[in-house]
């Protein structure tokens, strides 16, 4: 889909969209209690769509009425020789499920199917586990299927990579009779997404605790019956937020966030007004979805020093060089290193080329916000479909005018 901006103020209140990092976890949760449970304030994303497809497919019964999915506890207790589960181009559904999957459907020929971009961005994490489990898998460019069972009490994985392995292997170990530890190996990464996973089975009744660098999970725990709202989300927030940095003639309110959560990503409440100074330092390996919104607000304020991109590469597209890309048809100054970007200050103006979503809701979000100021024309916004499906509707709620071409 094709859209013009046309540029102007926006002003009012609007809403915060329901957490997806939440959703996922809470209905995983609600999943495996294997009893009545309501998570309410959902909102149905594709990426989280693809997780209760891929719940059902594992016998999940639920059903889902407005903005609330209601498990009725009488999950499929039925091992089946083969599940397929789609999870589409959402990394924290593969990623989640699984281990999972291994220990629910243990012995069963799994088959995790998705985009030839999420599988192509790998899950090697996993493959290391289960060639010490013995566990049978291979790749088609579309699927990852595996079979086998989850052996052992104590697993490594490098800290450097996505949490969402880590909470994947949490959910799995506390599904167990033994008590098991994972062993986080050099600096961690993304550390409020593990304590996000924590947080959530905590709400459980799920005993799990992070001591330095190993999670221990203690074994025999049953998942308590718990009903659930899933809370605002400041990761997609904070492009609602930019709207006010962006131009200081917008006054926009967001409403709805816990300012009390675990969500890493509301560091951007500290980071915004720090682009506001003259060319900051800004690390982003514990919060890099801020990745893009970060790269378009340095652009237009100050310039900015803004390192641990590396994992920025490998998301939905190559987040780094296609904000660079994009960026510099207004007239941005970028250089890009390996875990690093320089942006300068410049004098931005508007593209006289449509600029390119990259299949990419990040980048898509980031990219509107910026062109409310200078207007100009973008394609593929429907990639917002993955995780803010809204996105367009609250930016007409704060009175941004856009014009759907295509």
């Amino acid at each position: 889909m094709k859209i013009k901006v046309f540029k102007g103020n926006a002003g009012g209140s609007v809403f915060a969209p329901p957490s997806k990092s939440y959703a996922h976890r809470l209905l995983i949760a609600s999943f495996l209690s294997n009893k009545k449970c309501n998570v309410t304030n959902v909102e149905f994303s594709n990426d989280v769509n693809a997780t209760l497809s891929c719940l059902k497919e594992l016998g999940a019964s639920f059903i889902i009425k407005d903005n609330e999915v209601i498990f009725d506890g009488n999950n499929d207790k039925e091992i089946k020789e083969e599940y397929v589960l789609d999870c589409g181009e959402s990394g924290s559904t593969i990623r989640f499920l699984i281990p999972i999957a291994l220990v629910l459907k243990k012995n069963s020929k799994i088959t995790m199917k998705g985009t030839k971009k999420l599988i192509s961005r790998g899950l090697s994490v996993y493959e290391e586990i289960f060639k010490k489990s013995k566990v049978e898998y291979s790749y088609t460019e579309d699927s990852f299927t595996f079979k086998g069972r989850l052996l052992g009490s104590s697993f490594s994985v490098p800290g450097n990579i996505s949490s969402q392995y880590i909470s994947g292997l949490i959910f799995a170990l506390s599904l167990l009779k033994r008590d098991t530890k994972i062993e986080i190996i050099g600096d961690i990464e993304s550390l409020p997404y593990i304590n996000l996973t924590i947080d959530t089975l905590s709400h459980f009744n799920v005993d799990v605790n992070l001591d330095g660098n190993i999670v221990y999970i203690t074994g025999h725990q049953k998942y308590a019956r718990v009903n659930s709202q899933v809370e605002g989300d400041f990761s997609n927030a904070a492009f609602l937020e930019a709207l006010n940095y962006v131009d200081r003639n917008n006054n926009v309110n967001v409403k709805g966030l816990n300012y009390f959560t675990r969500q890493g990503d509301s560091i951007y409440m500290k980071l915004f007004p720090k682009l506001e100074g003259s060319n900051p330092t800004i690390d982003i390996s514990n919060c890099i979805d801020l990745g893009p919104v970060l790269f378009m607000l340095a652009a237009e304020l100050n310039g900015a020093i803004i390192t641990g991109i590396k994992r920025l590469r490998i998301k939905e597209s190559d987040r780094v060089s296609s904000m660079v890309m994009e960026l510099e048809k207004f007239g941005a100054d970028i250089k890009v290193f390996d875990d690093y970007v320089e942006i300068n200050k410049s004098e931005l103006h508007s593209p006289s080329l449509v600029l390119d979503g990259h299949n990419d809701h990040r980048i898509v979000m980031s990219l509107v916000i910026l062109l409310t100021k200078y207007g100009g024309t973008i394609d593929g916004v429907e990639a917002i479909n993955k995780s803010f499906p809204t996105f367009l509707d609250r930016l007409k709620e704060v009175k941004v005018n856009y014009e759907i071409i295509d």
